[in-house]
């Protein structure tokens, strides 16, 4: 069964490779898929430098519509191309540490997706301000009540997907933004998906800076309100 690993990516030139490594040293069928936004650090260039020398490393290389959201629905839509049984999506800048995607095909079998939360018994929230964790605890509450979402860490990136998953829900996402998290899970509850948690430590970035501001992330709680309804 093959796994593709699809990872979005924007100026992480100081993490990509080690990501890369450590997604290849699993004991899995697995292949890394770096869609990148053209970075000016030059990360697709070390991305393109290891698809030449090895077979699971391929790059998507977009260069029109930059934004988070739309990449990781060209990775979606990339995987499928691939013909991938199961398809991860995580950051590439060590916060989801690849070790865990054992964990997801573990239990992805008894699931549609596989959520790596970091509230259930086991999971960490490693070294996030005080303001970060108050924001994130209002999102998750606020997400699971207005959109009937029933897991713990709903605003969570790190995931995989059974096949027939990412079919059933790709066609329905816009989101150009990190909001595409949000999206994801309120069309798969919409399609009446399983959904399933592993419990994982979120960490710190390995190096540069985060893109998601807090600012931002309460931006997002607005437009729930026009997911929701369809606007």
């Amino acid at each position: 069964m093959r796994v593709v690993a699809v990872i979005p990516t924007y100026n992480e030139s100081g993490n990509i490779e080690g990501v890369i490594n450590e997604i290849l040293r699993l004991p899995l069928n697995i292949e890394a898929l770096v869609v990148d936004d053209l970075s000016p650090d030059g990360t697709y260039k070390i991305v393109e430098k290891l698809s030449k020398e090895n077979n699971r490393v391929h790059l998507l290389l977009r260069k029109e519509g930059r934004g988070r959201g739309w990449a990781g629905i060209d990775g979606f839509k990339k995987a499928l191309e691939m013909n991938a049984d199961f398809i991860v999506e995580m950051d590439g800048d060590f916060s989801h540490h690849p070790k865990f995607i054992q964990d997801f095909f573990i239990k992805v079998q008894e699931a549609d997706i596989v959520i790596g939360s970091r509230y259930i018994k086991g999971g960490k929230d490693v070294e996030r301000g005080l303001l970060r964790k108050l924001i994130s605890f209002f999102a998750r509450k606020y997400l699971s009540l207005i959109l009937g979402l029933r897991v713990t860490d709903p605003t969570s990136g790190f995931r995989m997907f059974k096949k027939s998953a990412v079919e059933k829900i790709v066609e329905r996402l816009h989101a150009r933004d990190p909001f595409i998290v949000t999206e994801v899970l309120f069309y798969a509850r919409k399609h009446g998906l399983k959904i399933v948690e592993v419990p994982i430590e979120f960490m710190q970035r390995a190096a540069g800076e985060s893109k998601l501001k807090a600012g931002t992330l309460i931006k997002y709680l607005i437009r729930v309100w026009k997911l929701k309804f369809g606007k």
